[in-house]
């Protein structure tokens, strides 16, 4: 047997396992070590197999080993769903640029739709990538018995087979009860089980194959994949029009924004507060959106076009530095509307997307605008990783909690409902403000405590983290006190 044929059959065994052990540690909610442990694994996967192929993880690839170990290694830090959900975009990213990798791509000189391209195989080859793999190599055909009415054959039909029957069967079982009877009599199996390690086997086995084998596409080429192009004066004249809107909305920002709470509420009728939350997420909108459309723009003009490229730098440049200022009045928005309000997830988070695209910005005006285009979206990469990285060392919600606390402290507007409502992450930092509390919220928050982080029964270790762990200690900790708070609010 060839080292292609054992390396096709370490992967469809390593793609079982790691099916079974999915459905094992997966089907527990939410996810914490479970999560940790089933990726780690992945990851111990992909390494060890990933050896046998010097484009994926030598040469230069290596370092993405790092984010896929550590994306889910944070599942056991943080309880925060949004960190959660963070920490899984980081891994799938991870797993595309490792995909992009192995099609022969330079993560570091590779332009924003080469890192669209090696999504889109990584996806194509998670959902599909099984089948060839099971199809196998002709030396796999010839090691193990050759022809299409041997063994192997039949394996590879009933392997096929599975994901169907699994589906149809589902289906017929909830249709008729006699027969859904007739199956569990016969086959006393849980179908929900058999479709997870199925589907689980499947998505491993197809990313596996694209790493290890994949050569959809040549990404070598830097072809342009649509033949169209845009003109300088079409471009100038779109640019150009957009830079007199953004001036014209700055002037207003000027007088009115940066002009006082007495002139917005003259002018529009609208209270400072209300002025400035009206109009932050629009102007995230409006700057999540400029970056696509400019990477759009200077995709489109063609590179040979000299004056062209020039005059694009000169808008661009200049569109940017109008934006510049409107970033700043929607950071001044949201740091007035939580000075009134209160901090929230869904302040803090957006804010935290708004540096990100600051940042961003000026990595654009070093690379883009000076003819470096190709180092772009690495470098926007980065940035998001190192962003998210941030997020955990800041911890959010702890950060919420604390600021609504001093708050209240204050005698500022404060919410205890929203408050209880934050993930493990914040409730030591709940506890230890209490005490500075009205008899009301101190009571309400203390309920929320004992009612969600002191269980009569033991959690599903499968789902423990360090948060979730460290607030049942607090509040067993602190039980007695928790108690004693409504009965000194009554």
């Amino acid at each position: 047997m060839n080292a292609t044929a054992k390396l096709e059959i370490s992967v469809l065994a390593a793609a079982l396992t790691l099916g079974v052990l999915g459905d094992a540690l997966l089907r527990s909610f939410p996810w914490g070590v479970n999560f940790a442990l089933w990726a780690g694994l992945l990851a111990a996967a992909i390494y060890s197999l990933g050896r046998t192929r010097p484009r994926a993880f030598t040469q230069g690839g290596g370092w993405l080993l790092v984010p896929i170990a550590l994306s889910p290694l944070a599942f056991l830090w943080h309880e925060s769903p949004e960190l959660k959900a963070l920490n899984i975009l980081c891994l799938l990213t991870a797993l595309s640029l490792a995909m992009l990798r192995a099609q022969g791509a330079r993560l570091k000189a590779s332009s924003m739709m080469k890192y669209a391209v090696g999504s889109l195989i990584a996806a194509l080859n998670t959902g599909f990538g099984i089948f060839p793999l099971l199809f196998g190599s002709s030396e796999r055909k010839k090691s193990l018995g050759g022809g299409p009415r041997s063994g192997v054959a039949v394996l590879r039909g009933t392997a096929f087979a599975l994901l169907p029957m699994l589906i149809f069967g589902s289906l017929l079982m909830a249709a008729d009860a006699v027969f859904q009877n007739l199956v569990h009599s016969i086959v006393n199996v849980d179908f929900t089980s058999l479709v997870v390690v199925a589907l689980l086997t499947t998505c491993v086995g197809g990313y596996l194959r694209g790493l290890l084998f994949g050569k959809e596409l040549s990404l070598g080429s830097e072809q342009r994949l649509l033949p169209i192009s845009l003109g300088r004066i079409e471009m100038g004249v779109m640019l150009g029009l957009l830079d007199v809107l953004f001036l014209a909305f700055v002037a207003v920002e000027v007088r009115y924004f940066f002009g006082g709470s007495a002139l917005v509420r003259a002018t529009t009728g609208l209270t400072y507060s209300e002025y400035a939350r009206r109009g932050f997420f629009q102007l995230l909108a409006v700057a999540a959106l400029l970056l696509p459309f400019l990477l759009v723009v200077h995709w489109l003009l063609r590179p040979d076009d000299a004056p062209g490229q020039r005059l694009f730098r000169w808008l661009a440049g200049i569109q940017i530095a109008l934006l510049s200022v409107i970033m700043v009045s929607a950071f001044e928005r949201m740091r007035l509307y939580q000075a009134e309000y209160g901090l929230s997830e869904s302040r803090l988070y957006p804010t935290a997307f708004m540096a990100w695209l600051a940042v961003v910005f000026v990595w654009f005006c070093l690379t883009v605008l000076r003819a470096r285009r190709e180092r772009f979206a690495f470098g926007a990469m980065v940035a998001g990783f190192l962003l998210v990285a941030a997020l955990h060392v800041i911890n959010p919600d702890t950060l919420i909690a604390r600021t609504n606390l001093e708050r209240a402290r204050a005698g500022r507007v404060f919410d205890p409902e929203y408050i209880a409502s934050l993930s493990a992450d914040g409730v030591p930092e709940i506890i230890a403000g209490l005490p500075a509390l009205n008899p009301k919220a101190r009571c309400m928050l203390a309920k929320a405590m004992l009612e969600r982080w002191s269980p009569p029964e033991i959690p599903d270790w499968r789902s423990w983290t360090i948060s979730a762990a460290e607030a049942r200690q607090a509040v067993r900790a602190n039980e007695p006190a928790l108690r004693a708070a409504c009965a000194q609010a009554k």
